[in-house]
């Protein structure tokens, strides 16, 4: 049938000329429009909600009392950043009320480019949740970092005609928006009938006016409830992060009020797949926010009704005649423990399992990405070139880091590990070109005992990340990585204790969740030999996003976020 035909269909059921596919009967339907709780039949024809009342079914499902409500909406996630390929995200994801999200794919942009992004596209078709994305708007994200591609305005005016793709990712480049950088103002001049996303930590006054005024709309960086309000009052939308890093909620969620509310969502941005398998995804992010005494109905709009007005999704996110029928079915309002999930009519998870088909395989165009220069011992090390050096502190659940001098600690003239201290060695190599370019540093706060670290998640480009105490145990970790295609490595020596390979752009494995799963217990196994922080390899992929304070480290050294300029490791 031709629309105009399945509207002709869809009108004789919400009539009652004709039975409809499905109709819900027997539960407790979530009015997002006017905050009721409704005992009304809820009739589904041809994907669609067609009307609320009393209505003959070819099927009938008895609620028993539970809750109906709109199915749930990521506003904002990286994809790459749950380890999974989109298929099988999709089946982890599903399972926990989820039927849409909107991903920032510049994680494999980074690493590839348009070919990258356009396979992230073409994995997740024909899945059991839809795939949004927003085009990179900053790959690399600074000058001050080499990934594996650029892309410019012309490429994403490219990724703009695809149907899945809704407008701007993340604008991170934010002294170029409030700047007027030539170049990204033609990637906003491309995107400004469209949505733009914001990226724009502690930043405040007339340097955020500015980069209001150049076209970013929403920000999921505010870590202050100082920030959040401004942001909010600025007219942005503010999205409520609370990821497996980035843990914000406690902080922002005091500002959700019944006025605010039309412009929060409730977000991840990053989620490891171990931490959505241990505590769900929007499920949790709803428990939190009624746990801090949010209504639950506006909890629920911040995880349907908004994000899709947000992104322009037409007649998505209610439960209403003419909307979508992605539905999902809650014991209660509190716990949000979901019986079953519907989408666009069709059943697709029921009591914690996913019953759709989640096979939609990840291109070849993902493998085989690591290039790096041949590597020896030599690699890891940096002469000792002053008494005082430059560290990276890190913070607790946060991706924001301290500024800090230390004297700098030396072995035989050479920049050392002090354990006593809690200082790591650092080093980003350059893996996309075999250049050899490593930036080299020390972190605080990763209570490394030990052997190494090593990382292919190095956002946003993507370079390897080492971080050792030792040098043999350094080149092990790297040699170990380019042999995997990418992922996680712990080792001690020439001993690898753990592994995860991530063999599709070095960013997510190619294996079922469940396997995902067991290679993380094991790593973490590995991990616990020889350091003491429980989860360090998502930490250690922020420090060298060079777009979050206060300093940062990229395969061409140090990087002092906040002059948003190079600065040298020793200070004297």
């Amino acid at each position: 049938m031709d629309w105009s035909e399945q509207q002709q269909d869809r009108l004789a059921a919400a009539r009652g000329d004709a039975p409809a596919d499905l109709v819900f009967t027997g539960g407790k339907v979530v009015n997002l429009f006017n905050g009721a709780i409704e005992d009304v039949d809820v009739a589904v024809h041809r994907g669609r909600v067609v009307g609320l009342g009393s209505y003959q079914g070819k099927q009938t499902v008895e609620l028993k009392g539970a809750y109906l409500c709109p199915a749930f909406m990521e506003g904002h996630i990286h994809v790459e950043s749950s380890l999974l390929a989109p298929a099988e995200l999709a089946k982890a994801m599903v399972p926990h009320g989820t039927c849409a999200l909107v991903g920032d794919p510049h994680e494999i942009g980074n690493v590839l480019g348009l070919p990258g992004v356009e396979a992230m596209l073409t994995a997740s078709r024909d899945l059991p949740m839809d795939f949004f994305f927003m085009a990179p708007s900053c790959v690399p994200a600074t000058p001050m970092e080499d990934s594996g591609a650029d892309l410019e305005a012309g490429d994403l005016e490219r990724l703009a005609r695809h149907q899945r793709v809704l407008g701007l990712a993340e604008m991170m480049n934010f002294p170029g928006a409030a700047g007027g950088d030539p170049g990204v103002l033609a990637k906003l001049k491309a995107f400004r009938h469209r949505p733009i996303d914001g990226h724009a930590p502690l930043l405040s006054g007339k340097q955020l006016n500015a980069y209001l005024t150049a076209g970013p709309q929403s920000e999921h960086e505010s870590t202050l409830r100082s920030e959040g309000a401004e942001k909010l009052a600025k007219g942005m939308w503010l999205m409520i992060r609370q990821g497996t890093s980035a843990k914000n909620l406690a902080e922002l969620i005091p500002l959700v009020n019944p006025v605010t509310e039309r412009r929060c969502l409730l977000v991840n941005d990053d989620l490891q797949a171990d931490t959505l398998a241990q505590r769900g995804h929007l499920d949790h992010l709803l428990r939190l926010a009624v746990g801090h005494g949010v209504d639950p109905i506006s909890a629920l709009r911040m995880v349907t009704l908004n994000p899709a007005r947000r992104f322009g999704l037409a007649r998505r996110g209610a439960v209403a005649p003419g909307w979508r029928a992605d539905l999902v079915v809650l014991e209660d309002l509190k716990e949000f423990e979901v019986r079953s999930v519907y989408q666009a009519g069709k059943l697709v998870a029921q009591e914690g399992r996913c019953v759709h088909p989640c096979a939609t395989a990840f291109p070849d165009v993902a493998r085989n990405t690591m290039k790096l220069a041949p590597l020896g011992l030599e690699s890891f090390q940096v002469k000792a070139g002053g008494s005082k050096v430059r560290v990276i502190g890190l913070q607790e659940d946060q991706i924001i880091t301290q500024s800090l001098v230390e004297d700098t600690p030396q072995k035989d003239g050479l920049l050392a590990a002090d354990p006593g201290r809690d200082l790591v060695r650092l080093a980003v190599v350059e893996r996309h070109q075999a250049s050899g370019r490593t930036g080299m540093g020390l972190v605080k706060g990763l209570g490394l005992r030990e052997g190494a670290l090593a990382s292919t998640v190095a956002h946003d480009s993507h370079n390897l990340m080492v971080a050792g105490m030792d040098d043999a145990s350094m080149l092990t970790a790297a040699r170990r990585l380019k042999e995997l295609g990418g992922g996680w490595v712990v080792t001690r020596g020439d001993q690898v204790l753990g592994e995860l390979p991530l063999p599709l752009a070095g960013l997510m494995s190619d294996q079922p969740l469940e396997t995902v799963l067991a290679g993380l217990k094991d790593l973490s196994a590995g991990v616990g030999q020889v350091c003491a922080h429980p989860d360090p390899f998502m930490p250690i992929s922020f420090l060298a996003l060079p777009v979050i304070p206060h300093l940062k480290i990229s395969d061409q050294g140090l990087i002092d976020v906040d002059a948003f300029a190079p600065v040298e490791l020793f200070t004297d």
